[in-house]
This record gives C-alpha cells, structure tokens and sequence, in this order.
C-alpha cells in the first residue's frame, strides 16, 4: 500500500469508516478492508422501489397539512420531483434548500416526530411485491442493505419494518443535539457507489454477485457496479437505459 493510500484509510477510519449503518455496529475498524469479500448482498432503494411512492411528496404534503409549508413550498418540491423524475436535478442544492426548514431542530425530537410520520403516511406504500422480494432474499442469505438519497428519519423505520439490518442513506449534521441544516453526507448518484463500496469492504461483500433494485436513472453508476440489475417501476430515461442494456423491468405496485 502506498503512502497516499495509508493516509486516505487512516482518514476514512477516523471518521468512522463512514458506517452508515446497522446502528448496533458489525463493522470491525481493526479489519478494515481485510476481510475476503465473498458475501452476496440485495441492495434496494427506497422511494419508487421498496415504497411505491416519492416520499419527499409525502412529506412536503404532510407539512403542508400541518401548515408548515405553503404552496410556494409545494411548487418547489413538484419542481424538484420533475426534475429528479428526468435524472436533472441538481441534488447538492436541493439538499441545501431542502434542509433550511430543519435548521435549529432537536435531533431527537426530530426523529421521534418523523418515526410518527412514517407510521401514518410511509409504511402503507410498502408494496406486496417488496415485501415478498425482501423475504426471498433473506431466505436466500443474501445479507440485506437500503441504500436511499434519503435520511434516517425515514429510511431506518422502513429497514426496522422489512427487517433490514443495515442502512445507507443522507446523512445530516447535528451539533449539541440539534440539526445544523447542512448535510453531512449526500448518499446520491454516483456517491451511493463510494458509499456502498466503501460498505462492501467492510462487510465481506462481493458487490459483482451482488443486486441491486431501482427505479432512477440517476442510480445508473451503481447499477453498472454490481452483478445483478434490478430495475422497478422506472423513471422514462431509466426505460429507455433498460431497453437499450437488455435489462429486465419489473412494476412493483
């Protein structure tokens, strides 16, 4: 290993190795990126895939019934979902604008509200077919992962639901308890690749046995990284990839 290598491992194992998930910690920092990758994983993303919905829609709409947003918010999140729907969204800006509205947030109380959000609005939209593609999964012993551009407030209720033990998703900054309003990690396009490498490592996963389920084109980078492309309910420049790469397309509903 060269010194630039050394340096940037000892970077990723101060920081935590960037483990985004499985909360109870079966990342082992003393064997980073000495474990034999020989393990298969199902990868799936969130909304539009394991959730037949957007759930920033959800949410946007939840607070607009909460009177917490007004219908210029409403016509911004529409424009974000356009544009995310056509693979063009500028995903780093709208995650700043995004995040404004939890700027100053009790961490804590922040996650217990949305844990409620996602009982009321979010866990219905589970669709039938992902529940039974998760099972058959696990059956399998494929070792189970959601990797999602969204945060732990939603992602993580979801995998406790389908009884995923680990999550990737946007992380958020906090500090003393409170949400910053800035994002501490953005988990899209081609970062879910470093992410769910940098997993892979850790864990023993062998990512070219490995699949992955989604519904966006902007997932395109890590649908090319792994063995198994798994390509639901597809955005219209997601089809048209599929179509043109021979790649199987499902509707999950």
């Amino acid at each position: 290993m060269n010194d630039d290598a050394k340096t940037e491992q000892a970077r990723d194992i101060a920081m935590g190795g960037g483990v985004r998930v499985n909360r109870g910690g079966l990342a082992d920092e003393r064997g980073f990126g000495c474990q034999t990758l020989n393990k298969r994983a199902a990868i799936f993303d969130m909304d539009r895939t394991l959730v037949a919905v957007n759930t920033g829609t959800l949410y946007a709409r939840w607070r607009f019934r909460r009177r917490e947003a007004g219908l210029r918010d409403m016509a911004r999140v529409a424009r974000w979902l356009a544009l995310y729907t056509f693979g063009a969204i500028d995903a780093e800006a709208a995650t700043r604008s995004a995040l404004e509205s939890v700027a100053g947030e009790d961490e804590a109380a922040f996650r217990e509200l949305l844990a409620g959000w996602y009982r009321s609005s979010v866990r219905r939209h589970i669709s039938p077919q992902a529940r039974a593609e998760v099972e058959r999964r696990r059956a399998a012993g494929d070792v189970l992962v959601v990797l999602s551009a969204s945060t732990p407030y939603v992602v993580e209720p979801l995998a406790a639901d389908l009884g995923i033990d680990h999550v990737l998703c946007t992380e958020l900054e906090t500090r003393d308890g409170r949400l910053t309003g800035r994002c501490a990690e953005l988990c899209y396009g081609p970062h879910k690749v470093r992410i769910a490498e940098r997993w892979a490592t850790e864990h023993g996963i062998d990512l070219e046995r490995s699949a992955f389920y989604t519904d966006s084109v902007s997932d395109a980078p890590m649908l090319r990284r792994v063995g198994e492309r798994r390509v639901i309910n597809p955005d219209p420049r997601l089809r048209l990839l599929a179509r043109r790469e021979g790649w199987s397309v499902e509707e999950w509903r």
